[in-house]
């Protein structure tokens, strides 16, 4: 997997046309796709970059101007599809970052940054589901570490404006593992 692409729709019955659309279009393998809060649809397929790109471009082509935001990420750090599967497992935290969006691309934006700018360990990218149409990301790692993901996924152009709220906590106490399960 070298490219990630994703299309957040305003449409659950377009959404699922897109998805259609999207993976017919080229050799993409779906990472995720469901309904999320507010009536929004979102898919998220990864493969080599042209294929990715070609795939969310089909989706675009289907989506009657109810494209809400897409994007497709070259080069994408692989801890990013994993996070979207919630399939990292962890047994300790270090520092615990949360950082929330209010879109989903946004989000996938942010994971993707923050993974590359550090040594943290991405655990969860949680779309939407039950959060008002927000998104959020969790990572661990050592504390400035934490820190510094975070500050690059702040500062991308993507994510201008969509950053809901982002915090680190430092040595989180054991049965956070509990509370983020």
């Amino acid at each position: 997997m070298s490219a990630i692409g994703m299309n957040e729709l305003m449409s659950i019955p377009t959404g699922m046309e897109a998805c259609d659309a999207m993976l017919k279009a080229a050799e993409v393998e779906l990472v995720s796709a469901g309904c999320v809060c507010a009536g929004k649809y979102y898919i998220v397929v990864t493969g080599d970059v042209a294929a990715v790109q070609s795939s969310v471009q089909a989706g675009a082509r289907v989506s009657d101007n109810l494209l809400v935001d897409s994007l497709v990420i070259p080069n994408v750090d692989p801890q990013v599809a994993p996070a979207i599967s919630a399939c990292t497992m962890v047994d300790r935290l270090d520092a615990l970052g949360i950082m929330e969006t209010y879109s989903l691309c946004a989000a996938v934006h942010a994971a993707d940054a923050a993974s590359k700018a550090a040594d943290v360990d991405l655990l969860e990218v949680r779309l939407g589901r039950g959060l008002g149409g927000k998104s959020f990301i969790l990572l661990t790692g050592e504390v400035a570490a934490v820190r510094s993901s975070i500050e690059a996924a702040e500062a991308l152009p993507e994510t201008q404006g969509l950053m809901a709220k982002s915090v680190v906590i430092p040595s989180p106490h054991p049965d956070m593992l509990k509370a983020i399960g």
